[in-house]
């Protein structure tokens, strides 16, 4: 309890700086940086925060606040405020839940099936072709016929044939899996069910014909064997057209709408299931849509719930009125304020489109700045004794403080700062030492947000999916099917359209009709 007072206290006379004096300056700075130790020490387990994960952001997660009225040194005054609650969860636990969930033995089992169905087929495939061969030579040896030079022909043919539909198969099938897709592949099914009566109708044959009646004939044996693998070959073949080559042909169009900030990419595909389009259209919205930032739709929301705050109804009849008489005053007095509110709207976002300009030139000239300084300490640094040489990382890690400050108000003007890590930006800066890169390029991945294969992976990538379709998802993409990919914060709206069928005709142009006349005027204006 002494913590929390303390922590209190502090937070208290930090919210009522108001930079009279450099000591007040001095001691609130103070105060600012004993902060976070005081805070710790106030912690129970009916009062915690909602933590971030483990890599610590540069800047606070606090930015996304009001933004409006602060000045270049709101960095300076910013008050912090903390509270308790008795139910708390933080985003290493959801993160674990969702770790547990995927773990789970119910998804191992659905995971590792199907695998281990195919490996087994598989390798039943490989040695049915020599059992073939070698059960003759092992059960009636003595009686069969001199295998001649045709038949140890085929024994080589065998051998390479197996050979290529191994590295075939391996090329093809033994993939790591991307995702776990909720139903089955159709194709990848009916090919294992083809695969398997193929080769027990092979061996019912081979057991009845053979086997039994202890066939002499070594040669047709052979033969036989090596039509299996042919019949394989064949399949193998079948497969690729129907994995691989049929789904290359562009046959739908495919509108990818964010649902919180309505951000959209088009796509070509050919004909796919409907899970297995949903998939294609995850792998590309972590490289082609810009990362997700909550940050920045609150902006509207505070806008919205500021206007609302303002309405006042006083009930000047008596209490036996009923409320929807307020209920009608203030939707009135909303409509009236919601006539002006559009220049409050241009206003905030010509001054907030300021500073990020003024804030954004600061980081130029810091950085540029930085990159100089560093320069000229290679320069140096070359003249001195190998022992005495600055690697990328300490190199990186001296020129930092300069534009650290610079960045950091950058960052949470553009409400930025939760994606980049102190430990990110010193990685990445020490990269672009490294390599030579010169201050634009080190800039390009803060003064743009990136997609989202730009940042940490266990951050930002959602692990667990949802898809929400109407249609079977092991149904083939139709024109006009719709059907939604949700996540924890967002949603992807998909929506189908097929590629119309386009009629392209001739017409010939006679190139002896491109003649033409220049017509002059006799008389010119003077």
């Amino acid at each position: 309890m002494s913590a929390a007072m303390d922590t209190e206290s502090t937070y208290s006379g930090y919210s009522h700086y108001s930079g009279h004096s450099k000591k007040a300056h001095r001691q609130g700075s103070r105060d600012r940086h004993k902060s976070p130790r005081s805070k710790d020490g106030s912690r129970s387990e009916k009062s915690v925060t909602i933590q971030t994960p483990p890599a610590e952001p540069l800047l606070g997660n606090d930015a996304s606040r009001a933004e409006e009225g602060q000045d270049d040194n709101w960095g300076e005054t910013t008050t912090a405020i903390t509270g308790t609650s008795e139910h708390s969860i933080s985003q290493e636990d959801i993160a674990q839940i969702s770790k547990d969930l995927e773990d789970s033995v119910g998804l191992d089992c659905k995971r590792y099936l199907g695998l281990t169905v195919a490996a087994v087929l598989g390798l039943l495939v490989f040695l049915t072709p020599i059992a073939f061969i070698l059960l003759p030579q092992i059960l009636w040896r003595d009686n069969l016929e001199p295998c001649g030079t045709v038949c140890e022909g085929l024994f080589i043919s065998v051998a390479f044939k197996l050979l290529i539909l191994l590295i075939g198969t391996w090329a093809l099938f033994f993939r790591q899996p991307k995702a776990d897709l909720p139903r089955v592949f159709v194709f990848r099914a009916l090919l294992l069910v083809l695969i398997f009566l193929f080769v027990f109708s092979y061996w019912l044959f081979y057991g009845v014909r053979i086997l039994d009646s202890k066939d002499t004939n070594y040669q047709g044996i052979v033969q036989y064997a090596v039509s299996l693998v042919d019949a394989l070959l064949f399949i193998h073949y079948l497969a690729i057209v129907l994995l691989e080559l049929r789904q290359l042909q562009p046959m739908f169009t495919i509108k990818v709408v964010r649902s919180t900030d309505g951000e959209s990419r088009y796509y070509s595909l050919g004909h796919l299931s409907i899970q297995r389009a949903a998939l294609v259209i995850l792998e590309n919205y972590y490289r082609d849509f810009t990362v997700y930032n909550p940050a920045l739709l609150m902006t509207s929301k505070t806008r919205a719930a500021k206007h609302m705050a303002g309405l006042k109804v006083y009930n000047v009849d008596g209490p036996g009125n009923n409320a929807l008489g307020q209920s009608r005053a203030m939707i009135a007095a909303a409509a009236r304020r919601r006539d002006s509110s559009h220049n409050e709207l241009y206003y905030e976002e010509a001054d907030h489109e300021r500073r990020v300009k003024k804030r954004r030139a600061r980081l130029v000239v810091a950085v540029e700045e930085a990159f100089t300084h560093i320069k000229r300490l290679q320069a140096e640094e070359q003249q001195k004794a190998p022992g005495e040489m600055m690697d990328p990382r300490e190199a990186a890690q001296a020129i930092f403080p300069s534009m650290a400050r610079a960045l950091q108000k950058y960052l949470r003007t553009t409400r930025q700062q939760h994606y980049h890590s102190m430990e990110s930006i010193l990685q990445h800066l020490s990269f672009c030492i490294t390599n030579n890169m010169t201050p634009k390029a080190f800039l390009e991945r803060y003064l743009n947000p990136g997609p989202t294969l730009q940042y940490d992976r266990d951050r930002w990538f959602s692990k667990q999916w949802m898809l929400v379709s109407e249609e079977a998802v092991t149904s083939g993409l139709q024109d006009g099917v719709v059907f939604v990919l949700k996540c924890l914060d967002f949603s992807l709206v998909v929506n189908v359209k097929k590629i119309p069928f386009i009629k392209l005709s001739e017409e010939f142009i006679d190139p002896k009709s491109h003649k033409f006349v220049l017509r002059l005027q006799s008389e010119t204006s003077v």
